[in-house]
């Protein structure tokens, strides 16, 4: 799963790609002139200058390992976790509660460990959940301020570029009765710089946004899940009730592989 989820995040990409440039291409266009360094400058160097301004260095420096999130997201394995609850469920009516202790590491996440551990200390439901509540609650305003970002980015990158494009033409304008091909030049250099806006907003960062928040809701699933599973096991509820129950989050196909009638 987490190599067709890799797979298809850079198949994508790729596929803009080439479609666009390819269809460039296609029309007789060269590297040469689509490439230009001034335009690619003022669109690229402006939109990072906005963001540094805009949310502050640190919060930039941030921006590349938040892209490479985007494209190599982290698992979060929601059946895996059903399963372990489980067989704790089945631990737990067999040998008490406190006999799941050492179970508590075969969780890759986090989360459900610190969850299990104020379980078995003692803590009441109604603190579990206020618990679990404020942790959602951080990792949403966390996560929604790094989308954020790239949201921002997708509006940056378009507006330099027609900055770009304003300056190109007020130099054709300057050198007006000039050598022509400078002209041709400048006019092809404003609407480069045009084009490289559009194009790494709505192929670079706004599907980084929306892969961002796509890591998001599946971190979430996970720990309602988890929460779900943390209270049934400190109710006594039956295992195979418990797993029916957590196995109601999945899609329907997948609940019918897990839970046999």
């Amino acid at each position: 799963m987490m190599r067709k989820k890799n797979f298809g995040t850079v198949s994508g990409l790729f596929l803009g790609l080439v479609s666009i440039f390819g269809a460039y291409l296609m029309e007789g266009g060269s590297f040469k002139a689509l490439f230009m360094l001034p335009a690619m400058i003022i669109v690229f160097g402006g939109t990072f200058a906005a963001v540094i301004i805009g949310f502050g260095f640190e919060r930039f420096r941030k921006l590349f390992f938040l892209i490479k999130i985007a494209y190599f997201p982290r698992k979060y394995e929601v059946k895996k976790s059903i399963e372990i609850f489980s067989e704790m469920a089945i631990i737990i009516r067999r040998d008490g509660i406190l006999a799941i202790e050492k179970q508590i590491n075969r969780f890759d996440h986090y989360f459900p460990k610190k969850m299990m551990r104020y379980m078995l200390d003692g803590a009441t439901e109604d603190e579990l959940e206020n618990l679990a509540g404020y942790e959602m609650k951080a990792m949403q305003e966390r996560h929604f301020s790094n989308i954020f970002i790239f949201t921002k980015m997708g509006g940056y990158a378009p507006t330099m570029g027609i900055l770009g494009t304003v300056m190109g033409l007020i130099m054709t304008l300057a050198n007006a009765g000039s050598d022509p091909n400078l002209l041709i030049r400048n006019i092809a250099s404003a609407f480069i710089a045009t084009l490289w806006g559009v194009l790494s907003a709505n192929l670079f960062w706004l599907p980084v946004g929306d892969k961002l928040k796509q890591c998001h809701l599946e971190e979430k699933h996970l720990m309602e899940v988890v929460m779900e599973g943390v209270l049934a096991l400190r109710s006594g509820e039956v295992p195979s009730l418990i797993k029916t129950r957590l196995a109601s989050a999945l899609p329907p196909k997948e609940q019918e592989e897990m839970v046999v009638i």
